[in-house]
């Protein structure tokens, strides 16, 4: 029981952590354009990523992205040393990260943790993955970024065609308003997307224990500590993915603000209508994208976005290596 409770202590504490890595996506359009200051910004996005608990319980149902995690390795190989290595690398891996200012995505770096454990545990052997549930999830590091890369560049040209004749000043000041709205949406499909995710691992480790018999009996502290705990991490903020997301990846307007982030949001309520996990951080780098590429290409700063592409093909494999490395070294002293 000791065991278990330490896992979920560390699975929350994983929850805070993706929190203030995340604060960027939900913030860095709506800092940049100087629509609220930092701090305000991060409570803003704090109060929606909370709010998400409650439009994934009563106006989706169900929790489907925390079961597509949970769900990720066969459960005859989960065990609670799998799941603690697993949270271990990947808050590692985010801290890392975090700390030289990358934006990589703290649900594919969940997941990675989480294979590389039981792989390890099971002698190196990859029948241990449910490829149902992880192909889905790997075509959308692809798939999200590119969704929301067409979604922003249509309703940029669409807002733009609409607001022509608009006078200029009085325009810009409409969308700082909207922004507020739109980032709010975006702060929602965050909190619904990445909560979930550690509510999957916790889910999985109580299964494993035997605390309950199925990752649908989960009980509601759950959720909602996990909304909690995402919540209280965006409000620390992470101000170095901020500059990279809000000013190195294109230069954005309050209009390209409203663009990016709408289309940011439609794509994260998508997946979660799918059930599957994707990066808060790629969809909205796509969606920013999409909003620069329609002034020029080259108003994009590419070698910025080469350089995030690298990080998220090697988010995955990198956080299995670091956690099948945990998992031979705590397996030294848990037996």
């Amino acid at each position: 029981m000791t065991f278990l409770i330490v896992i979920i202590i560390l699975a929350f504490v994983f929850d805070y952590i993706n929190g203030f890595h995340d604060a960027a996506n939900s913030i860095a359009t709506i800092v940049s354009t100087k629509v609220l200051t930092p701090f305000q910004a991060v409570l803003w996005a704090a109060v929606f990523n909370f709010a998400a608990f409650f439009m994934s319980k009563y106006i989706y149902g169900e929790f489907r992205v925390g079961n597509t995690i949970a769900k990720t390795i066969f459960e005859q190989y989960i065990t609670l040393k799998v799941i603690f290595c697993g949270l271990l690398a990947a808050i590692a891996w985010n801290l890392m990260t975090w700390w030289y200012g990358i934006p990589s995505s703290s649900s594919h770096t969940l997941i990675g943790g989480f294979i590389g454990a039981a792989v390890a545990n099971a002698h190196g052997s990859f029948d241990v993955i449910n490829y149902a549930k992880v192909m889905p999830t790997i075509y959308f590091i692809v798939l999200a970024p590119f969704i929301g890369m067409v979604v922003a560049f249509f309703i940029t040209i669409l807002i733009v065609n609409i607001c022509k004749r608009a006078n200029p000043f009085r325009a810009e000041n409409w969308f700082k308003r909207l922004q507020l709205l739109s980032s709010a949406a975006l702060s929602l499909g965050h909190g619904g997307n990445d909560a979930q995710k550690v509510m999957g691992i916790i889910a999985a480790a109580m299964v494993a224990h035997g605390s309950i018999d199925k990752i649908t009996d989960v009980p509601n502290w759950v959720p909602l500590c996990c909304f909690t705990a995402i919540g209280l991490g965006t409000m620390s903020g992470g101000w170095k993915i901020v500059k990279t997301m809000g000013t190195r990846i294109t230069k954005v307007t309050p209009l390209e603000g409203v663009a990016a982030e709408t289309a940011g949001a439609i794509t994260l309520y998508l997946t979660e209508t799918l059930g599957i996990p994707v990066s808060t951080t790629h969809t909205i780098t796509g969606s920013i994208i999409g909003v620069g590429a329609t002034k020029r290409l080259s108003a994009v700063r590419w070698g910025v976005t080469v350089s995030l592409l690298w990080a998220w093909i090697m988010t995955i494999p990198i956080s299995a290596l670091v956690a099948a490395v945990v998992y031979f070294i705590v397996n030294l002293f848990i037996k």
